[in-house]
């Protein structure tokens, strides 16, 4: 028999749920202040069902829209539980903020560093090649020399 929709789940039944091991949801229990699952005397947790939507949500932010654990915790700040909590079943947009765009920003400019620095080193490869090419030419023009 399956449970009903506002029933209680254990860790493991949330981890199945959302595809997350446990041991990161513990985690961002630790990172998230808004998680608060019901512990028990021997400390196991039972999650309320707004808390495995926002755990979905956090979820979703963090491997779906690429948002660091700082962005997700301003977003929660800035929009609040609900907000994230219905990010995991709707199929919206990736998920805007100042800091997301920096990081997606960032990561375009490391890109081009990158390529720049990558031109740079095939032509310096090249520069030292004509370097050595005019060194040798040089030396073959010294050799002629003491042989006349």
């Amino acid at each position: 028999m399956a449970k009903s929709r506002d029933a209680f789940r254990t860790i493991s039944e949330v981890a199945t749920a959302i595809d997350t091991p446990t041991h990161v949801l513990r985690f961002w229990e630790s990172k998230f202040s808004q998680i608060k699952p019901v512990k028990r005397a021997g400390g196991r947790r039972y999650y309320r069902p707004d808390d495995v939507d926002l755990l979905a949500g956090i979820k979703t932010l963090l491997h779906e829209h690429g948002m660091t654990i700082k962005g997700a915790q301003k977003l929660l700040k800035e929009q609040g539980v609900k907000h994230v909590a219905a990010l995991a079943s709707a199929e919206s947009a990736p998920v805007s903020s100042p800091e997301n765009d920096n990081v997606v920003a960032m990561k375009t400019e490391v890109a081009e560093v990158a390529e720049v620095a990558e031109v740079a080193e095939v032509a310096e490869v090249a520069e030292v090649a004509e370097v050595a090419e005019v060194a040798e030419v040089a030396e073959v023009a010294e050799v002629a020399e003491v042989a006349e």
